[in-house]
C-alpha cells in the first residue's frame, strides 16, 4: 500500500513540492552562510519525494542554534513552501482518492517551517 501511495503523490504533487525544495536548496547553498538550510532543504526534498514510510520526528541535541535558524528560515523560505503544502493539501482533499495524499502534506506543514532539529526517520 506504501508503494502505491507514494507513486501517486508523486505523481500528483511529490515531484513539485521536491522542486520547490530544491531550489530553496540551492539558493540556500549559493549564498555561502545559509548552507546548513540548504542542506536541511535538500534532505526535505527527498521526503517529499517518497514521504509514506517514513516519519518525522525532533532531534534532542537541537539547540538555541537551531531555533535562531528555524526563525530565519520561517521569515525567508518557510512560509512559502507551507503555503505549497497547504494549497497542495486542499485540493487533493478534494477527491475521496487524494484525502490520504492531502493529510500527508498536512503532515508535512511543520518540517517545511522549521526544519532544523527535525530529523526524517522509516516507520517501525
Amino acid at each position: 500500500m506504501r508503494l502505491l501511495l507514494n507513486v501517486i503523490w508523486l505523481f500528483f504533487c511529490g515531484f513539485w513540492m521536491a522542486v520547490g525544495y530544491v531550489i530553496a536548496g540551492v539558493i540556500c547553498c549559493v549564498l555561502i552562510i545559509t548552507i546548513p538550510f540548504g542542506l536541511a532543504s535538500f534532505r526535505i526534498a527527498n521526503y517529499a519525494l517518497w514521504p509514506f514510510g517514513r516519519t518525522i520526528e525532533p532531534r534532542r541535541d537541537a539547540g538555541a542554534g537551531s531555533a535562531i535558524g528555524n526563525l530565519i528560515w520561517i521569515v525567508f523560505a518557510g512560509w512559502w513552501l507551507a503555503l505549497g503544502h497547504v494549497v497542495t493539501g486542499l485540493l487533493l482533499c478534494v477527491t475521496i482518492i487524494g484525502i490520504p495524499l492531502g493529510i500527508a502534506n498536512f503532515k508535512m506543514i511543520p518540517i517545511s517551517l522549521v526544519p532544523l532539529g527535525s530529523r526524517i526517520v522509516p516507520t517501525a
